[in-house]
């Protein structure tokens, strides 16, 4: 059966490129303009199931994505899959690299490739854009002398690749999570992750300390925390965690009781094999 998948669009970013590992030739992937976006048409129902970035080995996590998942209508995490990120300098096919003024391309990307942008264009203007392809696709337009995106971007708009492999770090992994509306849990694989959202009614000393003896008592390995905050006012945040193993292994759902206990609420975010 074929699906309908949401993704951080356009056509030619690392989400599409991460979610063509997972699709099948049958699925339909629709680009949205950005993470809520992509989210809220899974909310709505015009989407099965939607793929977006969650946090980047360099850069950090996807604020947006860890918003969305914690505050907005619920939704759960099925899957997740990994992308080694590689960007590419691209152009016109008729431009000289040597005029180059201006270059546009994501504030994730531009922060992976701060040195070498700095050591070879040092007095081109960086131009934010909302996603790496979003910047090929107006560099194809013109509105841009070059642009810093994911290889595919200059296939898709017949873009002329300058330089390769220009990240400063060319380890560097984004980790990317498949979301639908809630559903039956996936079944248990020996190797999972589960995340959650907790959220504390008063801050205090110890809070947080509180949180983790939680994971701590019952042999539970955190592998992600993240705090956000939650938009009430200063000083007020939830904490966004991931940690190894299924809910209905024991020790997490032992776990999660005892969260339930003493924070105002616990937002399960799914139980989902990690990624290979």
């Amino acid at each position: 059966m074929s699906l309908k998948y949401a993704y951080l669009g356009p056509a030619g970013t690392f989400t599409q490129a991460a979610l063509q590992k997972i699709a099948t030739s049958s699925d339909e992937l629709i680009p949205y303009a950005n993470v809520t976006a992509a989210l809220n048409a899974v909310r709505s129902g015009e989407c099965a199931k939607a793929l977006v970035p969650i946090e980047n080995s360099v850069e950090g996590v996807v604020a947006r994505t860890l918003d969305e998942l914690a505050i907005g209508d619920a939704l759960v995490i099925t899957a997740e899959t990994t992308l080694p990120v590689s960007f590419s300098l691209m152009s016109l096919e008729n431009k000289d690299p040597k005029s180059i003024n201006s270059i546009a391309t994501h504030p994730h990307a531009e922060s992976q490739c701060r040195e070498y942008i700095a050591k070879n264009f040092p007095n081109a203007q960086v131009i934010e854009s909302s996603s790496t392809a979003a910047a090929a696709k107006g560099l194809s337009k013109g509105e841009y002398d070059a642009a810093i995106a994911a290889p595919i971007a200059a296939k898709n708009y017949n873009l002329k690749v300058i330089a390769e492999n220009i990240g400063d770090n060319p380890g560097a992994v984004t980790r990317f999570v498949v979301v639908e509306k809630p559903n039956k849990v996936p079944a248990p694989t020996g190797k999972d992750r589960t995340s959650m959202v907790v959220f504390i009614a008063i801050d205090h000393a110890g809070a947080l300390l509180e949180i983790l003896n939680e994971f701590a008592k019952h042999e539970v390995n955190l592998t992600f925390i993240q705090s956000r905050p939650t938009g009430v006012g200063l000083g007020h945040y939830h904490f966004i965690i991931d940690v190894e193993g299924h809910i209905q292994d024991e020790a997490i759902s032992a776990t999660l009781t005892g969260l339930k206990q003493i924070c105002e609420d616990v937002r399960f975010l799914g139980s989902y094999p990690q990624a290979k």
